[in-house]
């Protein structure tokens, strides 16, 4: 009767404790090679910027209006963004990535998810709108 791999010992399948077997590093340096020309310590953290909306003109809008909100929505706050017309759709899809919230068209009026006035008055200044003017 021959045994199975889950009838052996421990040590016949893995080796003795104290013997020479291969450790993982060990692998992986015959794998990978040595990789001491990485430099030591930890890895330089990314730079991490607002993602930008190529294609929309924000610094040829007029006045931007930024508002929270709580009447008529079952006691929820939104941030309302208006001014941006046409570029209304573009953006709202730009800010419900970078903010991560939900957000919807109304009548060329953005609706997000939460109070994210100061959040989102910083966001579009940062694409180049002119005036923003924040409420609430």
């Amino acid at each position: 009767m021959a045994k199975n791999s889950k009838d052996a010992p421990r040590e016949a399948q893995f080796g003795s404790p104290g013997g020479a077997s291969t450790s993982l590093g060990d692998l992986l340096k015959a794998k990978l090679g040595d990789l001491g020309h990485l430099p030591a310590g930890p890895a330089p953290a990314p730079v991490v910027a607002a993602p930008s909306a190529p294609g929309l003109p924000l610094a040829k809008v007029g006045k931007l209006v930024v508002a929270r909100e709580k009447k008529g929505r079952g006691g929820k706050t939104v941030t309302l963004v208006s001014g941006l017309g046409p570029l209304a759709d573009g953006t709202a899809g730009t800010l419900k990535k970078f903010l991560g919230c939900g957000a919807t068209l109304e009548d060329d009026v953005i609706v997000l998810q939460g109070d994210q006035v100061q959040r989102t008055a910083a966001w579009l200044e940062s694409q180049g709108a002119k005036r923003v003017s924040r409420s609430g």
